[in-house]
């Protein structure tokens, strides 16, 4: 059984392809519960993809015959978040981003400086902890008539993150999400001021782990993700 869908261009991380904790979220959202999704190239935007659904509950997103993306049930996953970041540090960790109005994620939907209509996570490393965060507020476009954003956007916040908590203390390399796994405990609440937190988890050559998490205005830990990025070869 295969099924269409488009991801809009707005959802844009690099300026010619989705964002990939939006697409993650997208895809897993043709599974029930936490899922792992393996990004295989970058996902275009404005163009018909196709979902085939798998007889062993995966599926996979195609470009034509291509493989962009798939998903596999993850039921087992979860992740322990670190101590609670409250609000006013994580408002002054996000005045230390390193993201700037120039490069190839400025106009990220996300985490983008060169966008007005951004979700404003800019998450900066935390004052005397191996960590950065950002506050976030889900503008209501984001959720359902009942106020409850929606998980796509949840993957969407709990992205970016990772590759700032994956290079902290160094240069920011070049890296791509190969593979993002998330859980959503419980549902945020638009208009609510959130933090969003993130953390190095290991390095191996150009591959990065990372985990991150979406905290409540009183530090609950609503959603967790762990992401694998690849550096880009240089040469």
């Amino acid at each position: 059984m295969s099924q269409a869908l488009l991801i809009p261009r707005r959802f844009n991380g690099p300026r010619d392809s989705g964002n990939g904790g939006y697409c993650s979220g997208v895809v897993a959202g043709f599974l029930e519960g936490p899922a792992e999704v393996n990004l295989r190239r970058p996902v275009p935007l404005d163009a018909p993809l196709d979902v085939v659904h798998e007889g062993d509950g995966s599926v996979r997103l195609l470009d034509g015959e291509a493989l962009v993306a798939e998903a596999h049930p993850a039921p087992n996953f979860d992740l322990e978040a670190p101590e609670p970041v409250d609000r006013s540090k994580a408002r002054r960790a996000a005045a230390s981003y390193r993201g700037t109005s120039g490069g190839i994620f400025s106009h990220c939907f996300v985490c983008g400086r060169a966008r007005e209509d951004a979700l404003g996570v800019f998450a900066g490393t935390v004052e005397g902890r191996p960590l950065v965060a950002s506050p976030w507020t889900p503008p209501g476009w984001t959720a359902d008539a009942a106020g409850q954003v929606l998980p796509e956007f949840v993957w969407a916040v709990l992205d970016c993150p990772t590759y700032f908590a994956a290079h902290i203390g160094e240069e920011l390399a070049m890296s791509v999400l190969a593979r993002f796994t998330a859980r959503i405990h419980t549902p945020a609440t638009a208009g609510e001021e959130h933090v969003v937190v993130g953390w190095p988890i290991e390095a191996d050559g150009r591959k990065r782990h990372a985990g991150s998490a979406l905290l409540s205005p009183e530090g609950e830990t609503l959603a967790v993700a762990q992401a694998l990025l690849i550096e880009t070869r240089t040469e």
